[in-house]
């Protein structure tokens, strides 16, 4: 089965251009070679080594199962090994795959790994199944599984040249504003560095981007972690196990990106794969000369895969509540009439409604204020100022008092709460945030569950919303001790199952046209949505440490993992979403500056994000500052199309004084640069071939607000050189000038 999963993705689309494959087989070694990578495989000890052309090595790296009767089996257990290769042939070109089979007869089990490499390609993908043996007594079962295992103990290492290595660790989702971590070996080699990232990870050298990207490509049944720790050698790991089965708690000790809360936020066990044949994820191994267009091929991957939605015609702009009113709207800071004035004044932005229908979308509400008849009126009177309504919901939990499982009932169905929570390791119902008023987990297999899905698109219909926000997705991914549907086993299985049932019923209930952007969620499955949150809701205030504002949700905060992160747009999903703007102050934080305004603004541009706004454009100055910026002829022409820029310089560290850079290739070229240092200026270089230039010609420097000329580049100029002050940020387009 894995093979067969592995042979499905040799329709992928490729353009890059590698020599013959060559295989070699000795006495002691069987060697597949390309002029990218070569693949090692002792027959002595079953071991498998790969050695890449920027100079990246991974050797004597295992395979393992650990079996939950026969306990942890690895590929050097075993006596014998087998290597035999077959080539595949497909869009993708030429490509050898390896077949590596280690077995003994005194063992339970048996293990295959598969390695493809192509001709035409700059990755290889790898995977491992585990079969019977001779020794079994029952069938395998396994909640941990690893096709690529580097560990001490096996004299396994993985080497990253150049003089600033990074290893990029990343959270299973984008919950509690949790950062991405771009961590460097320590100073001090007997305090190593080690942690677990999700579902995919970098190691690359921060100078040059040379290095590995790795990651899964199925996302239907495993969440895969990669765990890693360092070695006193800078530049080298002794510990990097990619496997399926990741399942951590959180652990609110420790702190919030190193254990405590990027994790999976699970409550028991990761479920078991039980079969005949059990299989690994299939994982994504690349490394080149520059991991950032390795990750492009990743999300690429990724989507040939499993798919992903497109959407037709102008991005959506829309405004959304929760910045004015916050969660239900009891504190009446909005309420009902409010929304009406908003929409008068949205009205009024010509720029702003030149291209989509601007969405009115209200957020987080309280149902017996935002009644179904309520937020049709509303929706009505959106549309005579050429308006849409948007809808919000939480598919996959539900916000209840803690002692009221055996009382309430599941929203819309007849089904008591308890009977569709899902369960912890002591068959609790789960806490996905915990407290006395807390939201319950439930299971996306559940009968009733599909039942109040349809009625709450239902009521979507029924106000014809045209926009739907869905929150707090994690929840359906979490492990649980029970579940209605007992073929399902694992938290992931059952959320893809759950994100594929609530995109069909989308589908037949409001249409096909409806614009779908996940918030809090696992990145994977990404195919069920058009454009998913960067981070947890973002405040728009510069940085975490400002007084007066929360220590989380700044602009820095949201762009220093974005820079990680930006190869999602235009792979995974047509867009991403980087929350909205705020052209005053956030609910109740204080008001916000416009150069904040403006660093916000071009955040959101850089991450190709769609234009959202979520303030009171009943305060005078609110008002104001959407003339100046969200009404901005650029602005606008921009977000009605946003491309993602590509990052030059990434965050680094978890410093809040980030300086951080990218450019945007197109026929009017663009630059930014972000410095969110509070004492030293930013001074930095774009080199003109690298950011897609003719440097026979000659080009305006254009500040993308005003409109004014900042400069000249002219014909056989080598570089452009930006200077940012503090705390500011800058874009600029460069405009071809004519003869």
């Amino acid at each position: 089965m894995c093979k067969r999963q592995l042979l499905s993705i040799i329709g992928l689309l490729f353009a890059r251009q590698l020599s013959a494959q060559q295989v070699q087989d000795s006495k002691d070694s069987l060697v597949l070679s390309n002029a990218q990578a070569k693949v090692v495989v002792n027959h002595a000890s079953g071991k498998v080594s790969y050695y890449f052309q920027n100079g990246v090595q991974l050797q004597n790296t295992t395979a393992y199962v650990e079996d939950v009767y026969a306990g942890y089996l690895g590929t050097a257990d075993f006596s014998s090994h087998t290597a035999t290769t077959d080539v595949v042939q497909g869009t993708l070109g030429k490509g050898i795959s390896l077949r590596l089979v280690h077995a003994d007869d005194k063992q339970p089990l048996s293990l295959i790994q598969h390695i493809i490499l192509y001709e035409n390609q700059p990755f290889l993908l790898i995977s491992v199944e585990a079969i019977s043996g001779k020794a079994a007594k029952a069938l395998p079962e396994t909640r941990n599984i690893s096709p690529l295992s580097v560990s001490a103990a096996q004299k396994g290492r993985v080497t990253i040249p150049g003089t600033e290595p990074r290893i990029l660790d990343v959270p299973f989702d984008n919950d509690n504003w949790v950062k991405v971590l771009a961590q460097s070996w320590p100073a001090d080699a007997a305090k190593p560095v080690r942690g677990i990232s999700y579902e995919f990870a970098s190691l690359y050298d921060n100078n040059t981007f040379a290095g590995l990207v790795t990651g899964s490509i199925t996302h239907d049944f495993w969440k895969t972690g990669i765990t890693y720790k360092t070695d006193a050698e800078k530049g080298v790991l002794d510990t990097f196990n990619i496997y399926g089965g990741a399942a951590t708690e959180d652990n609110k000790a420790l702190p919030a990106a190193y254990g405590g809360l990027d994790g999976t936020h699970d409550h028991t066990l990761h479920g078991t794969m039980q079969g005949e044949t059990v299989y690994s994820p299939v994982i994504y191994l690349a490394a080149t000369e520059d991991t950032r267009k390795d990750f492009v091929g990743y999300g690429k991957v990724n989507v040939l895969q499993a798919g992903r939605l497109d959407w037709q015609g102008y991005a959506p702009f829309y405004w959304n509540s929760f910045g004015v009113e916050g969660v239900l709207g009891y504190e009446k800071v909005m309420m009902p009439p409010g929304v009406a004035k908003i929409s008068d004044f949205i009205y009024t932005l010509n720029n702003f409604n030149k291209y989509a229908k601007p969405v009115l979308s209200i957020d987080s509400y309280d149902q017996s204020i935002y009644t179904t008849d309520l937020l049709a009126s509303l929706g009505k009177y959106g549309k005579k100022k050429n308006q849409q309504l948007g809808f919000y919901f939480i598919p996959f939990a539900v916000w209840t008092w803690k002692n009221s499982m055996d009382q309430t009932k599941l929203n819309g169905t007849e089904v008591l709460l308890r009977d569709v929570v899902l369960k912890d390791k002591n068959h609790q119902p789960i806490a996905y945030k915990d407290g006395d008023w807390g939201a319950f987990a439930i299971d996306p297999t559940h009968p009733a569950v599909r039942e109040y899905i349809i009625g709450q698109l239902k009521k979507a219909k029924a106000i014809n919303a045209s926009f739907i926000k869905i929150d707090f997705l994690t929840a359906g991914s979490l492990e649980s001790t029970t579940r209605y549907d007992k073929h399902v086993r694992t938290g992931m299985q059952a959320y893809d199952q759950g994100m594929r049932m609530l995109k069909g019923l989308v589908d037949s209930i409001m249409g096909p046209d409806i614009f779908i952007t996940m918030a809090i969620s696992p990145m994977f499955p990404h195919q069920y949505a058009h454009t998913r949150f960067v981070s947890t809701d973002v405040y728009s205030h510069l940085r975490d440490d400002q007084p007066g504002f929360p220590g989380w949700g700044s602009t820095e905060s949201s762009l220093a993992s974005g820079s990680h992160l930006w190869w999602m747009q235009g792979t995974l999903w047509p867009y991403t979403n980087l929350d909205v703007a705020i052209m005053k102050h956030f609910q109740k934080n204080p008001d916000l500056t416009e150069q904040e305004i403006k660093v916000r603004l071009y955040a959101m541009m850089v991450m190709g994000s769609i234009l959202g706004d979520g303030s009171d454009f009943r305060d005078k100055i609110a008002a104001e500052r959407a003339q100046r910026y969200l009404n901005n002829p650029e602005i606008c022409a921009f977000f009605s199309q946003p491309k993602v820029f590509t990052p030059q310089r990434m965050a680094d560290g978890e410093t809040l004084d980030q300086q951080l850079s990218f450019y945007l290739k197109s026929d009017t070229a663009m630059l930014a640069a972000f410095n969110f240092a509070t004492q030293k200026d930013f001074k930095e270089t774009f080199n003109i071939k690298d950011i897609g230039l003719d440097n026979t010609h000659a080009y305006t420097i254009t500040d993308l607000l005003t409109g004014r000329s900042l400069g000249q580049v002219t014909r056989g100029q080598a570089s452009i050189s930006l200077t940012v002050p503090v705390k500011d940020a800058l874009l600029v387009k460069l405009v071809p000038v004519h003869d």
